[in-house]
């Protein structure tokens, strides 16, 4: 993407005369190096900064159809920065080695690998080494068209026949791992290929399976019944083969939020 950058603030005649490579481009380098700040402050600097790049692009979105979009889904992407409380569950995620999957059977993951202590120096050797923990929330989706009457989805659009991204948690794939082995896109590929095989073989005890317990795993039960629980709505405001921005809400009453993502290099 080497078009011209806009700086921040960004006034709103200026976002406007931009062509949308340059608004990729600003986009990406505001955010770059900023996905390990705390959130609230990642959360403020969305609503304060980024916003009128978040808006106009969602206005220039090539893709609005979302049976469109599915074939642009598919595939490994990479979040360059999010402000989804999910993403950070768990402490000590490695930024560089999380991942979102989507297959061509209707479901999707996101993926990521934790290292224990690796912010303290005493174990930052042996994390680094020894210790891996990787998390995979694996989700089902599909497009559906909003019915009239009672809303089936706590978030679903209002107006009938409105289309939406009906998401579904399937299970919770957890795996503590020794050695010095990278998590890179295609190990989490191969993962997310083995999890959905699995699956697909015995749904009812892939979910049986997927129940965390105190002495092996580190998503505490609370934690599960939070992620089992969710249906997100996830809104692609801008998506093309190589960039996506996206919008995702758990429930009415929490936030929005933000994820910038793009395929892996």
């Amino acid at each position: 993407m080497d078009s011209a950058l806009l700086e921040a603030p960004f006034e709103p005649v200026a976002v406007e005369k931009a062509n949308t490579s340059s608004l990729k481009s600003s986009l990406l380098k505001q955010v770059e190096s900023r996905d390990t700040d705390p959130m609230a402050k990642k959360v403020r600097f969305a609503n304060e900064t980024l916003m009128p790049l978040f808006n106009e692009l969602e206005k220039r979105n090539p893709t609005p159809e979302l049976s469109e979009q599915i074939p642009l889904l598919k595939g490994v992407w990479f979040p360059v920065w999010s402000t989804n409380p999910f993403q950070d569950i768990l402490p000590g995620r490695v930024h560089r080695e999380s991942y979102q999957i989507f297959g061509d059977n209707g479901y999707y993951a996101n993926l990521a690998r934790y290292k224990p202590g690796q912010k303290r120096q005493a174990l930052s050797w042996l994390s680094r080494w020894l210790l891996s923990y990787d998390l995979m929330i694996m989700q089902s989706y599909s497009v559906q068209a909003q019915a009239t009457g009672a809303p089936t989805h706590p978030l679903a659009p209002k107006q009938p026949g409105q289309e939406y991204w009906d998401i579904q948690n399937v299970s919770i794939q957890q795996s503590l791992r020794f050695g010095s082995i990278s998590f890179n896109a295609d190990a989490a590929q191969a993962w997310f290929d083995q999890a959905i095989a699995k699956h697909q073989q015995s749904p009812q005890l892939q979910r049986q399976d997927s129940l965390p317990t105190q002495r092996t795993n580190r998503v505490a039960p609370k934690q599960y019944q939070q992620i089992s629980k969710a249906r997100p709505r996830l809104d692609n405001l801008y998506i093309d083969r190589e960039f996506r921005l996206v919008k995702t809400q758990r429930e009415k009453s929490q936030r929005p939020s933000y994820t910038v993502a793009v395929r892996p290099k």
